[in-house]
């Protein structure tokens, strides 16, 4: 066990402006405090704190951390107080293990819900203070590293943890080597079989390959020594973690791999690593779609390096990470090696901890969290963000947007602005007009097209959607969206109600009876109406008693009507909008014919292209036939509909070439109207180029029916001698099925490409 002066000289060395008193009084402390205390193993209990602290001076932390880390479980495991530790180390100190404290009560492996919610105390409690994370990942890492002492259920709960949690948490604070630790032994204990496994391989692979990194490693030094750059070289295997993944996700073999082996070349200037990167390409072979640039356009926890692959001694496959110093720390050490992570500010001047990207990061999940609802959507937001990696895409201004791999236009439109997403119809992308679901790649240059007239974002947008951020804001949206529609929908049964007993209408009437409707708020009062939980005569009862009794005389219905367009009849048969659109609403609830699952909609007030009633009201009819204009659209697709005097109501999919003959004011948003009970497939149209030899139809069909689409028709519209063009009809659910689809066919070697046609 470390003794007290080596804990001290360890951060006197990296830092001498360092208390010494400080870290000798914690230190004595802690010993003093757990010193009845035995772990599992057997060992003193005060092994684990010291052990802690000192992964934490590998990282040159300063002496507050330190000290923390001695005493991290004072206050859960000990008769210490916060009082105490405040008193004898300062309210810093206590504030930090007050936050250690709490996260250690919490179980982030229980049931979903309960996993959520904890999910969001652990990130406002480690967002306060950034040293409040490293502690923690410190004390995870000494746990997992003692973890054969445990019984293998907790074994088992504390390592899927680490895999779920943690280690992606260390990997978005950048430091890389505490990651693969983590996710190392997270394996080997979650994964004992394929562990041993892969590693048996791998030495195998070693001992077959043996002399082959110092061949390496002597080449690369020689070739750089000739070129007058210095730098340093380091070789290293792949982790047997980053094995698995690989292999189990891309189906191959460990033998296909083509970075089992990788060298780290560290040099002094970035124009150095640049000039390495050219003596290397020109040296031997570079292999195709290989190569990242990520100091010219950084990672977002701040990674900064040069990745390519080459063909290099014995013909084998080797990548190269090229790096300067600095990078190289920020690399291995991410957060802890920017001085800035000892700022607990909000980030609101210009100081040093807005320049830390993987604190901006934490603070931007933090604000997000503390505006959703959902705590289970919140967790769903968080993961995405944790696991994906990035792709790279330009606005026409040049700024730089950065999202997870299979990012689509939505997602960029989010990332953009919120307003820019809801309002998002389309899009050019490096000069083409494209849907709005079209995956992303690096380099893309994006402009959002957006439409005045749509006023929120199509709900089916959440299942295409790949970044957290979208999927919150599209939810929020529609939520949004769907309340006032609600709320205008409940103004004009209210309104009518008014009418027929010689009230007039008026919304600060409704809202001095709120109180009595146990509500808050005018808007919930109609919101409720509108959604059939709060009769309307309720309202009329509350605004008016003397005017309840005339309706309550007089039954509720009312004079025959002159006209069947001039009427409502509130919550108990047909709602006519026949004023705006001619359109009847069915309201839940109510006996009539049913109609087609058409998509429905209409203008709630004023001229038709006003509002959207984007709500699923079952039933819809018209007085004027509706019909599709466009084959191909599937339900997802956002799609617009226009009255066409004498034909009816014409409705088309957004990318339509025929809507360029209708003034955009024109338009009226409709919504899809599907029966989740009974699913129902959609034809789509897909313009499929692939490469002309033996086996491509075969393995066409094959991703079509992996992905349980139904293939209707198929015929072939180009030849020529290497390429041919074919258009297939699928059938599938919705967007996000069809997305799928198109995603499993760009997958394969032999398509070239992939694009949906609308007739």
């Amino acid at each position: 066990m470390m003794r007290q002066y080596e804990l001290v000289e360890r951060v006197l060395a990296y830092d001498k402006s360092a208390d010494e008193a400080l870290l000798n009084r914690a230190y004595v402390y802690a010993m003093k405090a757990h010193s009845n205390q035995k772990r599992a193993s057997g060992d003193p209990y005060f092994s684990h704190p010291l052990e802690v602290a000192a992964i934490l001076t590998e990282l040159r932390l300063d002496d507050a951390t330190i000290a923390t880390a001695l005493l991290h479980d004072v206050i859960e495991d000990t008769d210490s107080t916060r009082a105490e530790i405040d008193q004898m180390f300062g309210a810093e100190i206590g504030t930090l293990v007050d936050g250690l404290t709490k996260i250690k009560k919490l179980d982030l492996v229980s049931k979903r819900a309960e996993q959520a919610e904890n999910f969001r105390k652990l990130l406002i409690a480690i967002s306060s203070d950034i040293r409040v994370l490293l502690v923690k990942l410190a004390d995870r890492l000494h746990n997992m590293r003692t973890l054969e002492h445990m019984k293998p259920e907790s074994r088992r709960r504390i390592s899927q943890e680490t895999l779920d949690i943690y280690a992606p948490l260390a990997g978005r604070m950048g430091m890389q080597h505490l990651r693969e630790e983590l996710e190392e032994l997270a394996f080997k204990w979650l994964h004992p079989e394929a562990y041993a496994m892969l590693q048996e391989k791998l030495e195998a692979l070693t001992r077959r390959n043996r002399g082959l990194v110092e061949e390496i490693d002597k080449a690369l030094t020689q070739r750089l020594r000739e070129a007058g750059i210095k730098a340093e070289i380091n070789g290293r295997e792949k982790k047997l973690y980053s094995i698995w993944r690989k292999v189990t996700t891309k189906q191959i073999s460990m033998e296909q791999l083509s970075d089992i082996y990788a060298f780290r070349v560290i040099a002094e200037t970035v124009g150095d690593c640049y000039g390495a990167l050219g003596l290397v390409h020109t040296a031997w072979n570079a292999v195709p779609g290989r190569f990242k640039d990520y100091i010219s356009t950084p990672k977002q926890n701040s990674y900064r390096s040069i990745h390519t692959t080459i063909v290099g001694p014995r013909h084998q496959r080797v990548e190269l990470q090229l790096r300067t110093r600095q990078m190289h720390e920020v690399a291995e050490y991410g957060v802890a090696a920017h001085s800035a992570y000892k700022d607990t500010g909000g980030g609101d001047g210009p100081g040093e901890a807005e320049e830390v990207g993987p604190y901006v990061w934490l603070r931007r999940l933090v604000e997000t969290l503390l505006e959703g609802q959902n705590p289970e959507e919140f967790l769903e937001h968080t993961k995405l963000e944790l696991f994906h990696d990035q792709v790279f895409c330009f606005t026409p201004k040049g700024r730089l947007i950065a999202l997870p791999t299979g990012a689509t236009v939505i997602d960029f439109a989010y990332s953009v602005h919120t307003d820019i997403g809801n309002s998002a119809a389309g899009a050019i992308i490096n000069g083409r007009h494209m849907p709005i679901n079209t995956t992303l790649k690096n380099g893309d240059e994006v402009q959002v097209i957006t439409s005045l007239s749509q006023t929120a974002p199509p709900a089916a947008w959440e299942k295409v959607a790949a970044t957290g951020r979208a999927r919150a804001a599209i939810r929020r949206a529609t939520r949004d969206a769907s309340r006032r529609q609600y709320c205008e929908l409940g103004r004009r049964l209210v309104a009518i109600r008014f009418e027929r007993v010689g009230l007039e209408y008026s919304d600060e009437k409704v809202k001095r009876a709120a109180g009595r409707l146990a509500h808050k708020t005018l808007e919930d009062v109609l919101a409720s109406v509108g959604r059939g939980e709060l009769p309307v005569n309720d309202v009329v009862k509350a605004v008016s008693p003397e005017a309840a009794a005339k309706l309550e005389g007089a039954g509720t219905a009312g004079p025959r009507p002159r006209n069947r367009h001039d009427h409502a009849q509130g919550q108990e048969g047909w709602f006519n909008l026949s004023k705006v659109m001619n359109l009847k609403f069915r309201m839940p609830g109510s006996e009539g014919p049913a109609a087609s699952p058409v998509a429905n909609g209409a203008g709630l007030d004023g001229p038709a292209n006003s509002g959207v009633l984007g709500v699923p009201i079952r039933g819809a009819r018209s007085d004027l036939p509706v019909r599709f204009e466009d084959g191909g659209a599937v339900p997802g697709d956002r799609i617009v509909g226009v009255l066409v005097p004498g034909q009816g109501i014409r409705v088309h999919q957004i990318h339509s070439p025929k809507l360029a003959q209708f003034e955009q004011a024109d338009w009226v948003d409709v919504t899809w109207d599907i029966d989740p009970d009974r699913p129902e497939r959609f034809p789509a149209k897909l313009g499929v180029t692939v490469m002309n030899e033996p086996g491509t139809l075969a393995q066409i069909a094959q991703v079509i029916g992996e992905a349980e689409g139904n293939i209707d028709s198929l015929r072939m519209t180009q030849r020529a001698a290497d390429f041919t063009t074919m258009v297939i009809d699928v059938e599938v659910w919705d967007l996000a099925h069809l997305s799928r689809i198109m995603a499993g066919l760009r997958s394969k070697a032999v398509v070239s490409k992939v694009e949906r046609l609308f007739e």
